[in-house]
């Protein structure tokens, strides 16, 4: 079960924020475990259901007094791709995650120089946890997320008491890696005929795919939406590259050292960030911790959900146990 709880952002943006709450065991009728969507099954018209689903008031009153976390997810993604996440941190947590400026649900603001910058998305987070309630919480990012959770932690040490960093890179990315999205982009064969064919192109056909990987698959098809002439992403390929070239160009090391909280860094055994500098990360943290995913790429948590859990849970259970 999810409810949407809307939250105002820098600029006044119009943001999503959705709420998990664990269900009553056994109870599909009075929103049970058939109610909640998991990640690797959801898109977006499942997502929409979440909306009807409505924590009841005695889930959502418990959930006031359990300690908060936050998820951020990474560019072009959507607060639905942590549910599986999201599900089992509720049975413990106040759980919610974001849809990020001009992904999911969120307002996709208008071009202008402000739009899209760093301090944008680190403020909208900051808005969030202030709006919600959550803080001090725990944030848990993913790529570009992860970068917005330890650029607020290093920002608002008040509000943040353990960061999670998963698959995302401290150094400078550069040029050539901004070009390399750009073609990206505009090698999609948009529109897709069908979700399945989404499922395929990115699963499968997608230049970028060394190995048939069906939950990349999955993972771009919660982010379509069907239009009159087939399936496009939700958001803007155009604001994606500018969120993005906002931090490719630079290093965020100085950040790093900022973060006083405990904070562990999480890399796919076959993602983007090598082992060298998530150990380095790891060290440059002033209470660093390290842990890696067998059999995952990038889409860590998607990838591997199981593991994902397994490797982050005992780093929750100590810094909320504080």
């Amino acid at each position: 079960m999810a409810r949407r709880i809307d939250v105002t952002g820098a600029g006044g943006v119009r943001l999503a924020a959705w709420e998990f709450g664990d269900p009553p065991k056994g109870d599909p009728a009075h929103g049970g475990p058939a109610a909640v969507i998991p990640a690797q099954s959801a898109h977006p018209a499942q997502l929409a259901r979440l909306v009807e689903r409505p924590l009841p008031d005695a889930v959502a009153a418990d959930a006031e007094n359990r300690p908060g976390v936050l998820l951020l997810h990474g560019l072009m993604g959507r607060a639905s791709h942590w549910a599986s996440t999201a599900r089992w941190l509720s049975e413990r947590h106040r759980a919610v995650a974001l849809d990020q400026r001009g992904h999911g649900q969120s307002e996709k603001p208008s071009e202008g120089e402000a739009a899209f910058t760093r301090e944008a998305y680190v403020e909208d987070a900051e808005a969030a946890l202030e709006q919600l309630g959550l803080a001090p919480t725990v944030l848990i990012g993913h790529a570009m997320g992860a970068l917005t959770a330890w650029q607020l932690a290093a920002k608002r040490p008040d509000l943040v008491r353990g960061v999670i960093i998963c698959d995302m890179r401290a150094s400078a990315l550069g040029a050539a890696s901004q070009r390399e999205w750009g073609d990206w982009f505009k090698s999609w064969p948009v529109p897709f005929a069908t979700l399945a064919d989404v499922r395929k192109w990115f699963g499968e056909d997608d230049p970028w795919v060394e190995r048939p990987n069906p939950s990349r698959g999955e993972f771009y098809a919660e982010v379509m939406h069907e239009s009159p002439d087939g399936w496009r992403p939700v958001f803007e390929p155009e604001q994606m590259l500018k969120s993005r070239e906002t931090w490719v160009y630079d290093a965020h090391w100085e950040e790093l050292t900022q973060v006083q909280c405990p904070a562990l860094v999480v890399r796919g055994l076959d993602g983007e960030l090598g082992r060298a500098e998530a150990q380095e990360m790891v060290r440059v943290l002033p209470l660093g911790e390290y842990a890696e995913v067998a059999d995952a790429g990038h889409l860590v948590h998607y990838d591997q959900p199981e593991a994902w859990r397994a490797a982050i849970e005992p780093f929750l259970d100590g810094v909320l146990t504080v």
